[in-house]
């Protein structure tokens, strides 16, 4: 009897740690790194979600706090997108696919990495933050945004893509 009663606890002492741990991982955005990005889309094409921040700007630590921690954003982001968030001033060297980007702007004034000014830049325009980019799942650029949003703005636009 006493051992049946160990197993019964242990089962649902496992089940409430399980259940706590998805909870917990269910409240945030699964932010990944390009280099994953690329393997993901790979293996499980997928639209991409693409936040290009600045530790400096306000607009995006506002959206850090609003709209990325918004029940119905981090849902839509962890489900239909594979979401990307990076520091446009990082030195890091990224690889790509099969090609290396790096920060040539590093020890300047305003060193935007070579992705962001890539994948985020605008004809006649300087390159602004925040920035976001959404791609559709062969990695084509399909809509780019350089304001702060708030949840309700964003997930109108998440919704929107096809």
């Amino acid at each position: 009897m006493k051992k049946k009663l160990t197993i019964w606890m242990f089962v649902c002492l496992f089940n409430v740690v399980s259940s706590i741990t998805y909870a917990q991982a269910n409240n945030a955005i699964q932010w990944i790194s390009f280099e994953q990005l690329h393997d993901s889309l790979k293996v499980h094409p997928k639209k991409v979600f693409i936040d290009f921040y600045a530790d400096w700007c306000a607009p995006c630590l506002k959206m850090d706090e609003i709209a990325f921690k918004d029940p119905k954003v981090i849902h839509k982001l962890n489900n239909d997108y594979y979401a990307v968030k990076m520091n446009v001033e990082t030195t890091d060297t990224i690889v790509f696919g099969q090609q290396s980007f790096i920060n040539k702007r590093a020890n300047k004034r305003n060193p935007v990495h070579e992705i962001p000014l890539l994948l985020a830049s605008r004809k006649d325009a300087p390159f602004t933050l925040p920035a976001m980019v959404l791609m559709d799942s062969k990695f084509n650029a399909q809509a780019r945004y350089f304001q702060y949003l708030d949840a309700e703005q964003l997930l109108a636009i998440l919704e929107k893509m096809p």
